[in-house]
């Protein structure tokens, strides 16, 4: 049920982005890349970056692009 509902909200907020962007409706074309991002598709990118680069580099980008876990203090 929880992926169902991500994967529509992302759909839903991709198309207001893309609406957005296209007419002065208003300046949200950023729910775009929200909605890519609830999509997954952040991960496909990477994964695709990660195949063009030679072998010797792609350990350091891997630790680049990884997520830090936030330290509560």
């Amino acid at each position: 049920m929880r992926k169902a509902l991500r994967i529509i909200l992302g759909v839903v907020l991709v198309a207001l982005g893309i609406l957005a962007a296209v007419t002065p409706l208003s300046p949200g074309s950023w729910l775009a890349l929200i909605g890519l991002e609830l999509l997954g598709i952040r991960i496909l990118v990477e994964r695709k970056f990660l195949s063009l680069l030679p072998e010797k580099y792609r350990r350091k980008v891997r630790n680049l692009l990884k997520r830090k876990p936030k330290v509560n203090q």
